[in-house]
């Protein structure tokens, strides 16, 4: 299954967008990808048995290296593989699209590594792959991300034995992109649970898997500094990997409860 269908057709709405003058990082009128289909790969084994990877897009990457080109008119089609086990202070994020005011405070927020460690820990899942996957997400030329970006980054996948896979967007334009992704791995025979908070952006790009809740941009993965409504985002979405027998979208239930603790003073 393709991963953008009428690929010539958006092809040229996205020139034509191209064509006119748009301020910088601007997606107004941008021409989103529209699938009528998705690809999905049945959950194979119960989470407690998986390989669970992460891929990011919120431009991540480690300090003292080179960071993703926020500049770049098409988008970056580069990522990082980097190891779980590194201290997310040694984070720097490319951000691009989105506030990064709260992975500044806390980068759990859209790379929740210390979620997935306890997640780990408690044998919610089997393993935490000992790598994951960072992109900057606000990528426009999507044509370009599938043939460039997106095979390699799915042969890395292969390579690390993965299982099943969490995606996180972090910008709007950063949904279509996550979404995509999770397209593309999925077609190669591995489960994918995207997790957003832009619901139309997602509708009309068709991940096979979908949990959202009227989250924040730039913090898609729980609140700042607020462990608890992390881990229950998370768990939620990661649970939605086995029952699902079909391509689809659930909402999550966390949002309602994080209102009302909020209210009660409870956070």
């Amino acid at each position: 299954m393709e991963v953008i269908e009428q690929l010539d057709s958006w092809q040229k709405r996205y020139e034509a967008w191209k064509t006119k003058q748009h301020p910088t990082d601007s997606i107004e009128q941008y021409p989103f990808v529209e699938n009528s289909r998705s690809p999905f790969t049945p959950l194979r084994r119960a989470l407690p048995m998986l390989n669970l990877a992460l891929i990011s897009s919120a431009g991540a990457y480690i300090d003292g290296t080179d960071p993703f080109d926020t500049s770049a008119t098409d988008g970056d089609f580069t990522f990082r593989e980097i190891p779980t086990e590194i201290d997310v202070s040694d984070l720097l994020f490319a951000a691009r699209g989105y506030d990064p005011r709260f992975v500044q405070q806390d980068p759990n927020v859209q790379v929740p590594l210390a979620r997935l460690a306890e997640f780990r820990a408690n044998r919610v899942i089997d393993q935490f792959s000992s790598a994951f996957w960072s992109f900057c997400g606000f990528i426009p030329d999507a044509a370009r991300m599938v043939d460039e970006m997106l095979p390699q980054l799915v042969e890395r996948l292969k390579r690390h034995e993965v299982q099943a896979a969490l995606l996180i967007p972090a910008s709007r334009l950063c949904h279509q992109s996550i979404a995509l992704a999770a397209r593309a791995i999925e077609s190669v025979g591995i489960a994918t649970i995207t997790l957003g908070v832009e619901r139309d952006v997602m509708e009309q790009a068709r991940p096979p898997r979908l949990a959202y809740y009227q989250g924040q941009l730039g913090s898609v993965a729980g609140n700042a500094n607020w462990a608890e409504h992390q881990r229950r985002v998370l768990d939620e979405a990661l649970r939605w990997l086995e029952p699902m027998g079909q391509p689809g979208m659930k909402k999550l239930a966390v949002e309602l409860e994080s209102q009302v603790e909020a209210a009660r003073g409870e956070r």
